[in-house]
């Protein structure tokens, strides 16, 4: 039986996984993103110990990575990756050559996008926006099934458009970037900032401590009725439908999908952000506004890239190089390091 593992690899952690017949996860793994700071390798080191796990002892057909950076149009390099170390890395030939199986690279939006027009929320659709949230904002354009890649592979980096002039400073260098203002970060500056100075459940839940605080205790506070957690989601929903309200202008979508770890909130999210997109759009009272719905959540990029690791190693599938079968990393295989 073929065995094909996706893998997504964000700011925060490695999430390996594999999917049953109908594109279900049945298997995950996870492991901390070393960081930012470190050697390329130790990120490789997280991706291979996340990987072995969710094989179990096989070796896989093929491993699909969706990366949260940006990948050339040969999908051969992460060329920069705001939350990772990678600048013009080789990462799929090296993995490959470490592995000793195929490899398939692609930004994690992306493989998002695939995830959700094949399996999820964008299905059916002729042309979606499609979003991911988390530590920061990922983007892809899907039109007639294909996502939309760009001359150089770098189409949908919409997190990192300006919206504030000499705004916060952002990973990317610059400042101002929409993702800090509408992404997981976001949402968590936010409620840290008021632990201590107004009433609110989260100060319990992280002990009085904000760096403690973490996504989903704002969203369960939220849930629970406390305010500054609203709040919070308020003005992240806020945010984003500011945002959208641009690339609807600028694409005109059939429908937009919300996806990355930060749409588990669902309506509490995407409620305000509906309400800022009709606000905001050119000529709303004039046109039909496209549905804003909650995609896949935080596995769609780990099924997304899992679809083309089997896409790719099916008959007729992508062409990729051989696999090295020499060399001190290649004859490791997928194992974890110790």
């Amino acid at each position: 039986m073929s065995l094909h593992v996706g893998v997504d690899v964000g700011g925060t952690k490695v999430l390996a996984g594999v999917l049953d017949a109908d594109g279900r996860v049945v298997r995950t793994a996870l492991r901390s993103t070393p960081g930012r700071r470190v050697s390329p390798g130790m990120v490789e080191d997280a991706l291979t110990e996340a990987v072995a796990e969710v094989a179990d002892g096989r070796t896989p057909d093929a491993v699909g990575l969706a990366a949260a950076g940006f990948v050339d149009v040969d999908r051969e390099r992460v060329m920069f990756a705001p939350h990772l170390p990678w600048a013009g890395e080789p990462v799929r030939a090296r993995l490959e050559d470490r592995w000793g199986v195929r490899v398939v690279l692609d930004n994690d939006a992306n493989c998002a996008a695939v995830a959700e027009s094949r399996l999820g929320a964008a299905r059916g659709a002729t042309s979606a926006l499609v979003l991911t949230l988390g530590t920061g904002i990922g983007g892809a354009l899907v039109l007639d099934g294909h996502v939309l890649r760009g001359a150089q592979g770098m189409a949908g980096e919409f997190g990192h458009m300006q919206v504030v002039p000499d705004g916060r400073g952002c990973e990317c260098g610059r400042s101002g970037c929409w993702e800090q203002y509408c992404s997981g970060n976001a949402l968590l500056r936010f409620a840290r900032a008021r632990v201590g100075v107004e009433p609110t459940m989260l100060t319990d839940l992280c002990g009085g401590r904000p760096e403690r605080l973490t996504g989903p205790q704002v969203t369960d506070a939220a849930e629970d009725g406390d305010l500054v957690a609203r709040q919070a989601f308020a003005s992240v929903g806020e945010s984003l439908g500011r945002g959208l309200a641009a690339l609807v202008a600028a694409f005109d979508p059939e429908v937009v999908v919300v996806g990355g770890g930060v749409s588990a909130a669902g309506d509490r999210l995407l409620d305000p952000a509906r309400a800022a997109l009709a606000r905001h759009l050119v000529g709303a009272d004039h046109r039909v506004l496209p549905p804003v719905r909650v995609g896949l959540g935080a596995d769609a990029g780990l099924v997304g890239a899992a679809l083309l690791a089997e896409e790719a190693s099916a008959p007729g599938g992508a062409q990729m190089r051989a696999p090295s079968s020499n060399g001190s990393r290649g004859s490791r295989g997928i194992r974890a390091t110790r």
